[in-house]
């Protein structure tokens, strides 16, 4: 990639010393006025240079274990027993100001959410220095250069300058690899990456996971890789522990691991992903974009984009970060007026601004967004959530909203258990299924479904997209699912749009697009999707040279 990332930060590590010793661990997190078992007693051991896979289904406890290994328990969550060993410092013993001294230093931390973990009033390159700046580590100078090189490194656009940006001003995937940046930026002894390539198309996908490979094997850094993706953990990890409901069902070293799962619960992860919709065409359009041109400010980041949705049908919208794929999902809410072209809905102009749509016209299109850390009011219960578009739309009150509520969280697999629980109390995936529950109460004719199941491990994937593909048949909903999983589009969708740098550069049915031959971009998409192999990313970096699209 002809970036040099060889500055160390003094640091000498030992490859295969032992870095970070966990036994007994126990961990229990608040919910419903009372205090229940997260963690159940796990034991784990890393050595410096060694990269852990931690996978397992949503809630088993994966990313509040990669959190106690920094010592720290989440609010509503309290550490009950066992200990925490790094370098020799036991982390439950030690003061704040110990652990202040450690923490982003010498460990580091890459959250699943870019979104909700960047100062939105900051610019992106203030924030990548800080850490190096404030433990003294680099000058501002000295960090300014390097985050820079770091910014090259992970292929965002314009490094010299994109620091200048604020979190806003950028896409969700190149936010994803400059938070990636600011982790590495003090080459730490310990990076714990929980989800970081969640929100990365496939083809930056693979430059992401080469460059923080490349880190752990030049400096002997330790890694705990959070994931629910099993074909990134294979090009990671060297040894791989499956979890569920807080205690370990299975350790073993990768490759041994991914051919020769001895539990069943392992092996029903493994298991290739079944669901396949056949595909189905229509001419009754429900929504038709013509000639559609959008910027922000100067930039133009939608180019002459024309769009048909079939009506009860599933158009998936796919590319690499910063295409234009949520973009066109802004342009068809309102939220983004365009600059140019018309878009027509169910018959009718649709006005190219919120403020000029009518109630009815706004329940009708509603969607669900990437991030549900960002989308989900903190302060706000399930019961209002779920609740409040109910009440705003349907007019629905009281105990017969409430029983609406219920009726939803049983459709998203989730119980009436939930329906106090805050935001904080949930996993992950349990937030984004809230998400779904929250546009299906509308009862919309549209939802654009903007990253959807990305956030959720296999099994939930499966259950959300057997959903969503349930009220489909049931009620003709229309969905644009905007998503960088090709797996998911072989699953759900009737008809795919490829999209690169704001235009449009193949689109059709399934079958048509899925089959050779590719235009360049597409089997550049295709070509990039992971694979079950801890090879692969071998290999396709050996094969590849720095080209473009159109010469790929």
């Amino acid at each position: 990639m002809g970036t040099d990332i060889t500055r160390d930060a003094g640091k000498k590590r030992v490859k295969g010393q032992t870095l970070l010793e966990i036994r007994g661990l126990k961990i229990d997190g608040e919910s419903d006025n009372a205090w229940h078992p997260i963690i159940k007693g796990v034991d784990l051991t890393l050595k410096a240079g060694e990269v852990l896979g931690l996978v397992g289904e949503s809630g088993a406890g994966k990313s509040t274990l990669g959190l106690a290994a920094m010592g720290y328990a989440r609010p509503g969550c309290r550490f009950v027993s066992g200990s925490i060993v790094f370098d020799g410092i036991d982390l439950l013993n030690a003061s704040e100001a110990e652990k202040r001294a450690i923490m982003g230093s010498r460990i580091a931390y890459v959250a699943q959410s870019a979104a909700a973990s960047f100062n939105p009033a900051h610019k992106l390159i203030d924030q990548t220095v800080e850490t190096a700046v404030d433990h003294k580590i680099l000058a501002r100078e000295e960090a300014e250069t390097d985050a820079r090189n770091l910014f090259r490194l992970l292929q965002l656009p314009q490094p010299e300058t994109i620091g200048d940006r604020y979190p806003h001003q950028v896409s969700g995937g190149q936010l994803q690899r400059a938070m990636t940046a600011m982790a590495m930026s003090c080459r730490p002894d310990l990076i714990i990456f929980d989800e970081p390539t969640t929100a990365l198309d496939v083809t930056t996908q693979v430059e992401v996971l080469a460059a923080m490979r490349d880190i752990v094997e030049r400096f002997h850094t330790a890694a705990i890789y959070i994931t629910h993706d099993l074909a990134v953990v294979a090009q990671m990890a060297h040894r791989i522990m499956v979890m569920r409901h807080g205690l370990p069902v299975e350790e073993a070293p990768t490759r041994e691991i991914l051919t020769a799962p001895t539990q069943a619960y392992t092996k029903s992860l493994w298991a290739v992903r079944k669901l396949a919709k056949s595909e189905s065409t229509g001419d009754d359009l429900l929504v038709r974009m013509k000639n559609i041109d959008a910027s922000y400010s100067v930039v133009k980041v939608l180019d002459d984009v024309t769009i048909n949705l079939p009506r009860g049908r599933t158009v998936a919208v796919v590319g690499e970060s910063g295409s234009g794929k949520s973009t066109l999902a802004r342009v068809i809410t309102g939220l983004l007026p365009p600059s140019n072209g018309e878009i027509v809905f169910d018959g009718k102009m649709l006005p190219t601004t919120l403020k000029d749509r009518e109630k009815d016209m706004l329940r009708k299109i509603q969607m669900i967004y990437q991030s549900a850390d960002t989308a989900l009011n903190p302060r706000q219960r399930v019961r209002d959530i779920i609740g409040r578009p109910i009440e705003f739309y349907l007019g629905i009150r009281g105990q017969a909203r409430d029983r609406k509520v219920v009726e939803l969280l049983e459709m998203i697999e989730l119980d009436e258990r939930y329906i106090d629980r805050l935001p904080s109390e949930l996993s992950g995936g349990q937030k984004q299924r809230i998400s779904i529950a929250r546009a299906l109460a509308a009862e919309p004719q549209l939802i654009i479904c903007d990253e959807v199941t990305s956030a959720l491990d296999q099994i939930v994937q499966e259950e959300i997209l057997t959903l969503l593909m349930r009220l489909q048949n049931e009620t003709q909903v229309t969905y644009l699912f905007i998503t960088h999983d090709i797996a998911t589009v072989k699953a759900i969708a009737d008809e795919i749009v490829v999209m690169w740098q704001g235009k449009v550069v193949q689109q059709g049915p399934k079958s048509q697009v899925l089959s050779p031959p590719y235009p360049a971009y597409t089997e550049l998409l295709l070509s990039s999707v992971p694979e079950m192999d801890p090879d692969w990313l071998t290999r396709l970096l050996a094969k590849r040279t720095d080209r473009t699209p159109e010469q790929a």
